[in-house]
């Protein structure tokens, strides 16, 4: 499986918790810099983040990909559209949350959610 994050870096432990989460190890962990010019187009720059990632279109369709997602709700939007389209599907997210009362703010993995079953089940009361 493939960890693509495009959020906070996971450190060794919050790893091991990730792939507790998921149920296997991590071929692959890229830790994507997703800091975006807010006076320029979001959607321009998450297709070159995408495109930046070193995966050819066959790996897009055919690896196991679990993805950690910027904060800023409009980057994970786009982002999650964008991998749609070369995916084919909705990829798994895994959803990090702060850890409460830590100093500096640390996140950790909370859970995996399944975005393309979401997406199937939402299709049954359309």
């Amino acid at each position: 499986m493939i960890l693509l994050n495009f959020s906070h870096p996971l450190s060794p432990q919050q790893l091991q918790l990730a792939e507790s989460l998921v149920s296997c190890k991590f071929e692959s962990v890229l830790e994507i810099k997703t800091h975006l010019d807010h006076q320029t187009s979001f959607p321009e720059q998450v297709e070159k983040l995408v495109s930046d990632v070193p995966l050819n279109s066959a790996q897009w369709q055919t690896s196991k990909i679990v993805v950690i997602t910027p904060s800023l709700a409009a980057i994970a939007s786009i982002l999650l559209a964008v991998l749609h389209g070369r995916m084919g599907y909705f990829p798994a997210i895994l959803r990090v949350k702060p850890v409460p009362g830590s100093l500096p703010p640390v996140f950790e993995p909370a859970e995996v959610i399944n975005l393309q079953a979401i997406r199937d089940n939402a299709r049954k009361v359309r």
